[in-house]
Formats: structure tokens, sequence, C-alpha cells
């Protein structure tokens, strides 16, 4: 009880001496403040940025697996791009001999003269399976997808995205409409809502999005090609399978031999995802300890106000010496008002960052709206300035304590 009262004491005493010379305690702690709220914004900026491109992952899936065909540096007077593109049978190859992935769906691509009634656009087709929907996650929000019989028997059906209906003046429920693709009469099945990607992906501006089945987009275009296979593994822990048993299968049908390059190229969304959690972490990690110097230079300063501290108090010091202070009791009196000291510069710090967050996310184009202060942030920002305090504040507290009480009160 009594050690309790006395820490009570000790601490309402230094926050005392605190706000009576307030002007200068704040100067002092001003490079704890400028430090913990560099600290902390830093780490909420990155948190943004890291919650914004985590969420443009999310809305291309982080079960996705790309594939493409390529010539690489080393054949690229030996074959064209058209001899290592995607085929059908491949990805159907894939499909069956790859058990970490379970769905997969070619992409074929046109640009193609779209009309209905008097309006006429250029718009994008892409021939898909029906496999599309489950892998990209987008389902039809009016009429039905595509299915397999759609495939099969090439029918001259299509869905299109609200984009697409807007640019060409429908009905707000345009299934049992009709669009002419290439003078083409198509009959529109499905409505997609509009998912606007991020430009990180290729995306940006809404546009309108027309899809066909995958046979008839080959009678559209016979001498096109398959501009991408799109794949989804079962788990995203499966990612390094998927991605080692598409290769495999893509090199045996290739006849690639063993010092040969890969023709095609496998991108595993979920190892971007890692790869920028990791980065970001690096990011976090480093900039954080080049701003904490601030934390070195700040506790540096509040080291020479406490010492100046204890040679203005030295009469005070012996006063209390000399009716029976110990010591102990000298050293915590200093080491708790310089640890005060830092706390108060951290949580005026930590006001600061938070205004700083606001601020962010009011800002345009940065990205940031998603930013804020981790509470592990806060927790290392209070450690950081406690231990400030305990570091830089033993020197002074320890001369005090050392004092010999009768050259202490002859003190002028």
């Amino acid at each position: 009880m009594i050690v309790i009262r006395w820490f009570v004491q000790t601490v309402v005493s230094a926050f005392a001496q605190i706000w009576a010379n307030r002007a200068r305690s704040i100067l002092t702690s001003l490079g704890i403040i400028v430090a913990t709220a560099l600290v902390l914004s830093v780490i909420g900026a990155i948190t943004g940025m890291k919650n914004y491109v985590l969420n443009e992952f999310q809305t291309v899936g982080a079960r996705m697996i790309f594939m493409d065909g390529t010539v690489p540096a080393s054949m690229e007077n030996k074959v064209s791009w058209l001899q290592v593109q995607m085929t059908e049978e491949e990805c159907n190859a894939i499909l069956e001999n790859c058990p970490s992935i379970d769905l997969i769906t070619p992409h074929w691509y046109g640009a193609y003269e779209v009309r209905h009634g008097e309006d006429v656009k250029q718009v994008v087709c892409w021939g898909i399976w029906e496999t599309w929907h489950e892998i990209n996650n987008r389902y039809c929000i009016k009429g039905r997808p595509f299915s397999k019989i759609d495939r099969d028997e090439a029918r001259q059906v299509c869905i299109i995205n609200e984009t697409a209906i807007e640019e060409f003046n429908l009905n707000k429920d345009p299934v049992g409409d009709f669009l002419l693709i290439k003078n083409r009469r198509f009959l529109i099945v499905g409505v997609v809502e509009t998912k606007v990607v991020s430009p990180m992906f290729g995306g940006g501006q809404a546009r309108s999005e027309i899809y066909i089945p995958f046979e008839q987009a080959r009678k559209l275009n016979a001498n096109g090609w398959i501009n991408y296979c799109l794949a989804r593994v079962v788990t995203p822990e499966s990612a390094n399978d998927a991605q080692a048993e598409a290769r495999f299968v893509l090199r045996s049908m290739r006849k690639l031999q063993p010092d040969e390059e890969d023709t095609f190229v496998i991108n595993v969304m979920q190892q971007f995802i890692d790869g920028f959690k990791k980065v970001a972490g690096i990011m976090t990690a480093v900039l954080a300890g080049i701003v904490g110097i601030s934390l070195v230079v700040g506790g540096v300063g509040i080291m020479n106000i406490m010492l100046v501290s204890v040679s203005e108090r030295t009469r005070e010091i012996g006063l209390r010496k000399a009716v029976g202070a110990r010591p102990a009791v000298i050293l915590a009196q200093f080491l708790v008002e310089a640890v005060a000291m830092c706390i108060v510069g951290g949580a005026l710090g930590m006001i600061l960052a938070q205004l700083l967050m606001v601020a962010f996310s009011f800002m345009p184009n940065a990205q940031l709206s998603g930013s804020e202060i981790p509470l592990w942030a806060i927790v290392l920002a209070v450690g950081f300035s406690v231990g400030t305090g305990l570091l830089f504040g033993i020197l002074p507290a320890f001369k005090a304590s050392r004092l010999d009480p009768i050259d202490a009160l002859r003190h002028e």
C-alpha cells in the first residue's frame, strides 16, 4: 500500500513538474511528438495502401491463375507468337491432369462493330466457356448464364453488362432483345453487373462488355487466337502445386526439351498477394526504422533538459535528502519525470498522426482512404516512448540520486 501511494505521488509530482514548465516541456518533447507522429502516419499510410491493393487483388480473385503463350528470348527467331499461343486442347488437358485446378476457360478476343437500332459502336467481344462465371465470380443479375450447350452448339447468344445497356439504349431488362455483332444477330440471354477493375490490373473506366460462347467467337474470327487462359485453383494454398502441374502438362504437350525455355507464362494471383504482403512488411519495417531515428534525437533532447533540470533543482534535491529521502527515491522521481515527458510527447504524436490519417483520406487519387493506425503500432509507439524515457532519463536521474546533500544545499 505504501509503495502504491509513493508511486502515485511520484507520478503526480512528475506531471506537476511538467505542467509547471509546460512550454519548455513541449519544446523538449517536440522530437518525440514528431517521431511518433511520423512513425504512426507512415505505418497507417502503408496499411491503407496495402488494404487498397489487397482489395483490388480480391476483385480479380485470389484463386485465379493466368496462362498465356510467350516467345522466350532464346527462340525469337525460331518461332512466332502464333505458334506458342494457348490452345483449347491444352486447356482441356490442364483441366484433366491438374488436380489442383478445378475450373478453366480460354478467352477468344475480338473487336467488332456492334449495332442496336441506330446505335453503332466498336466493342470488344470475348469468347468464353461457361465456367467463366464461377472463375470470375460474376453471375447474371438478369436472365441466365452461359451453359455448356451454348458452347457445344455455338449458339448465337450473348451476355452484356450494365454499361452496355446504357450505351446501346436498351431496356432496363434487355433479356430477349437482340444485338447485331459483325452483322450477325445475337440474342441477349443475360446481364452481368459491371465490374470496374483497377488500372493496376489493366482496367479503369467502366466500358461495355459483351460475352459470347467460345465456339461462336471462333466463327466470327477464324484467324484469331486465344488471348489467354484463366483457371481457378482449388484453394489459395495449392497455387504453387497448380503452377507446377500446369507447367508439366504444357511442357509435355509442346514437347519441350529439358534445356529449352518455357514458351508460356503462368502467373498465380496468390503469389502476387504473398509477394506484396512481404514487400509491404519490409517497407513498414524500413520506414519505421528510419523515422524511429527521430526518437533517438528526441531522447537526447530530453536527456539534456533533464540534466539542466537536475542542475536547477540541486538545492531541492539536497533538501529532500537532508530530511531522509533515499537515493532510490530521487532516482525514481527524475526517471518518472523523463518517462512522463516521453509519454506526453507520444500521446500528442498519436493525436497528430490520427489527424494525418484523416487528411490522407481526403487526398485525391491517393487511394489511402483505408489508412488506419493498427493497434500493434500504437502499442509499439507507447513502448518506444517509455523506453526512450527510461534510456535517456537514467543518466540525469542517476546524477541526481548521487548528489551529496551538503554540497547540494550550498549550491547557488
